[in-house]
């Protein structure tokens, strides 16, 4: 052929000259868009990615926001945490690796697979036996690698909820002189997970050597067989080492759906473990015809026979409880621990419902009106304080965000917190630490009652939430407390008979039944259990 081009005059190297720029520039610019389309994918894949998750945990989260008490006692708090970040990453991971990769590698593959029939159909055993074995292999590995993916997101938990328990108590574990346990506690549940990491990743690095063996076995198949065509003239070298590109591409697409593979099992479990949370449906829910509490109805508390079993206990925790606390009057609640104190607490805002009888506020029912509603009536001071990173004023202001500079003042001094808050640098401004950690234990409770008062609700509900204090500044903040609430209906729930010993009426609890009610000298003279109560902390002369 170049000969006739010579004949004819043709300039060959002005022609292959051309040929090669022309065919370089197509190849130069395809690869330019490959890499353009590269960047595309890898940024679309991160933003879908990212957005996703973002999108996830957020609807993790507004789920956890509605769990009662019950769903709460289901999933640990270290769960939960695991399951919104680790086991989110292990979605957002597998998302990206969908984008680039799922889409891609079939494409590439049967690609390649046409393009290599085309050079040799007779071949197509050598093909399909590679396939077979790689599709073995990577079956094989998910069934082993699922169950332990399953077991390492549980250790994860495992080591979250060892982490958190140190970290909370160690003024405890220092005290107890317990460190060597801990290291030991925590040492088991890492070593657990690293052993439980290191069999699955043994078990995932065995894919690349298995995939590198097969692609050099076939290539030399594909040399050995090619070898014998090229002799009997049915096959050019050129088609054999095209052959053999095409292969490589079918074989490197499988290796790409591989890494696909290894990430798919956790990212699975992870999955369920998320759905677990999501479609868990909270055992508290607002009614679907909702009641509006008027505007000026009184805000009684009344329990009507009420009965309550915790999930799954085996014993009611509170039986026929029965009584009604009106506005302007104080109810207090005392009893041995475990007899129920603070179950009632937690029955008046919803955060269990009662298994029979009513609890009724403002003249409904409190399964009658929305949780927002309800709780919006309600200042509820628990018995361990909680307070959050921020400000003293943002605590205070927690449930009343608009209140008042003046009304803010009003509720620290109440609290009898005013001391120890101007003493601070920066006064209501003043920094507090996560969890309240650089204030006491009494700043914290006195801080808690604040933010109960600054709301100025119809229902003040106190769990216990004087322990802390000492028996002055109890005195002190009852006295202030009685001017503040003359209004509003409050019930205080007390290991103390000095905190309650003013009530207008006191209930006495014991193993979840009412056995005493009435004013303080009336169960000194009639209650057995209240007396017995009231002299293991007072003399007879303090009791009067």
């Amino acid at each position: 052929v170049q000969a006739e081009y010579t004949a004819l005059g043709m300039d060959m190297a002005r022609i292959q000259g051309t040929y090669i720029m022309r065919t370089g520039g197509m190849m130069l610019l395809l690869s330019l868009l490959g890499a353009v389309a590269t960047i595309l994918v890898g940024l679309l894949s991160a933003r879908v990615a990212a957005g996703y998750t973002r999108d996830l945990r957020l609807h993790i989260f507004d789920r956890v926001t509605e769990f009662s008490s019950a769903e709460f006692d289901q999933f640990s708090t270290a769960s939960l945490i695991t399951r919104s970040t680790n086991d989110v990453m292990q979605i957002q991971t597998v998302i990206v690796m969908v984008i680039r990769i799922v889409f891609f590698a079939p494409i590439m593959g049967v690609g390649g697979v046409i393009r290599a029939l085309n050079k040799n159909a007779d071949m197509w055993w050598i093909i399909a036996g590679a396939v077979g074995v790689l599709m073995t292999m990577i079956v094989v590995v998910y069934f082993v690698a699922m169950p332990k993916f399953k077991l390492m997101q549980k250790l994860v938990d495992r080591l979250n909820l060892v982490s958190r328990e140190t970290l909370s108590g160690m003024l405890v574990i220092r005290a107890f002189g317990m460190q060597n346990h801990e290291e030991k506690r925590f040492d088991a549940a890492n070593s657990d997970l690293t052993a439980n990491t290191l069999f699955v990743n043994r078990v995932m690095v065995v894919l690349m050597p298995i995939m590198m063996l097969v692609m050099n076995g076939l290539s030399l198949i594909i040399i050995w067989v090619g070898a014998d065509q090229i002799a009997n003239s049915a096959m050019q070298v050129g088609d054999m080492m095209a052959f053999i590109q095409y292969t490589v591409q079918i074989v490197f697409a499988f290796l790409m759906l591989s890494a696909m593979f290894i990430m798919l099992p956790r990212a699975a479990v992870s999955a369920d473990r998320i759905a677990d949370v999501l479609e868990t449906d909270p055992s508290i829910k607002d009614p679907e015809q909702p009641h509006t509490l008027p505007n000026d109805a009184e805000p009684t508390v009344e329990f009507r026979d009420v009965s309550f079993r915790y999930p799954g206990g085996e014993e009611d925790a509170l039986s026929g409880i029965s009584f009604t606390s009106a506005p302007g009057t104080m109810t207090g609640i005392i009893g041995a621990t475990g007899s129920g104190k603070s179950t009632i607490a937690h029955l008046i805002p919803r955060f269990y419902d009662v298994t029979s009888g009513e609890v009724w506020l403002g003249g409904a029912d409190v399964r009658t009106v929305t949780q927002t509603e309800l709780r919006d009536q309600i200042g509820y001071v628990p018995q361990k304080s909680t307070l959050f990173s921020g400000s003293i004023k943002s605590n205070v202001t927690f449930g009343r965000e608009d209140a008042p500079e003046e009304a803010v003042r009003q509720a620290v001094a109440v609290s009898q917190a005013t001391d120890f808050v101007e003493e601070r640098e920066g006064g209501l401004d003043a920094e507090i630490s996560q969890g309240g950690s650089n204030v006491s234990g009494g700043q914290r409770q006195r801080l808690s009652i604040a933010r109960a008062l600054a709301k100025e609700p119809s229902v003040y509900l106190f769990d216990d939430s004087f322990s802390a204090l000492d028996y002055r500044t109890d005195a002190q903040l009852r006295e202030a407390l009685k001017a503040q609430t003359k209004e509003s209906t409050v019930i205080v729930v007390s290991q103390r008979v000095a905190t309650i010993r003013n009530a207008d009426q006191i209930l006495v609890l014991d193993n979840g039944r009412l056995v005493g009610r009435g004013t303080h000298y009336e169960l000194m003279e009639e209650n057995e259990t209240y007396r017995e109560i009231a002299l293991s902390q007072l003399t007879a002369e303090e009791l009067g």
